[in-house]
């Protein structure tokens, strides 16, 4: 099937068109920390979280940034990804967390990269401000620049159960200080957190489509080993929508009807992920590809002339 006839909003293809070729992302690891585990906010962090699930091998180690990009590079081309552009992607911790000159001379060196087109910064909506916007800005003015809000979801009450500490007023904050500056703004929400329910779940979606962003990735929730989430799985299954008997069709149907609940202008960056299976005590899309469940959605959505905002109007 063409991108053109995708029954929803692709944000690779539009980066494609952006930035005038193939973008590959690269993941970097600077070391930032997170409030919410040093003592900031809180200790722990996140019930959920656990870096090791989402940084790749090749920066899990103390390398540089620029050994990083070299490192990440080669490991896309030994998978056959070669790519026109590749995007400097500061994902794990939470990479806003410094003074505004040490993330300047971290974001340079990486755009200082003859091979990296723009960057990527992933960081919680209470670690921003209009400093380090101003930064961000300055970036954008000669390269491609997103900020990826980890929201994860726009229900207080889950916020507080999950230890964000955070509230969903700080990630409407974040946003409006973000917009108008020539940065795209992405955020990141995780599908089905313990105590929503799947009316609870879609419902997200007036509040998602309020923020106005440019892009959003969804993804089930996983259930790491070694974190307090998954103690409370352990002793409470039933708080959760992705256990017991649903299945990944269950979840397939379950991101499609968010997808027609939210504004076609949003594009997606992702509804999948997959983690190494070691670190997983619970998925409910079991060891599938991401690639594989997308290809399926999008084989529902086009029997069922479904499209991305069709229950909008």
């Amino acid at each position: 099937m063409s991108t053109s006839q995708l029954p929803y909003n692709d944000h690779a293809t539009a980066l494609r068109r952006r930035l005038g070729g193939r973008v590959q992302k690269v993941a970097i690891d600077a070391h930032l920390g997170c409030p919410n585990r040093d003592g900031t906010l809180g200790w722990g962090g996140c019930t959920f979280c656990l870096n090791e699930a989402f940084s790749p091998s090749y920066c899990r180690e103390a390398r540089s940034i620029t050994e990083q990009i070299e490192q990440g590079i080669a490991f896309h081309a030994e998978r056959n990804r070669q790519s026109a552009h590749y995007l400097a992607y500061f994902q794990s911790g939470t990479n806003t967390y410094a003074s505004a000159e040490h993330l300047r001379a971290l974001y340079n060196e990486s755009l200082n990269h003859p091979k990296i087109s723009g960057i990527i910064v992933g960081t919680r909506p209470d670690c921003i401000n209009s400093e380090i916007v101003d930064i961000l800005a300055e970036i954008a003015t000669r390269k491609y620049v997103a900020v990826e809000y980890g929201i994860e979801s726009t229900l207080n009450r889950t916020l507080q159960r999950v230890n964000r500490h955070h509230l969903f007023a700080d990630a409407v904050r974040a946003v409006e200080l973000t917009q108008g500056r020539n940065i795209e703004i992405g955020a990141h929400f995780i599908v089905g957190l313990p105590g929503e329910k799947r009316e609870d779940i879609v419902a997200q979606t007036e509040a998602i489509n309020s923020l106005d962003l440019n892009y959003i990735k969804l993804h089930q929730l996983q259930i790491y080993r070694s974190t307090a989430m998954a103690e409370e799985f352990y002793l409470h299954p039933e708080d959760f929508l992705l256990s017991g008997e649903f299945s990944t069709d269950d979840y397939i149907d379950l991101a499609i009807d968010i997808l027609r609940h939210l504004r076609p202008t949003t594009a997606i960056d992702r509804l999948f992920t997959l983690a190494p299976r070691n670190l997983i005590v619970h998925s409910p899309l079991g060891g599938e590809r991401p690639d594989s469940l997308r290809k399926r959605l999008i084989e529902r959505m086009e029997q069922n002339n479904y499209r991305q905002g069709d229950l909008l109007f």
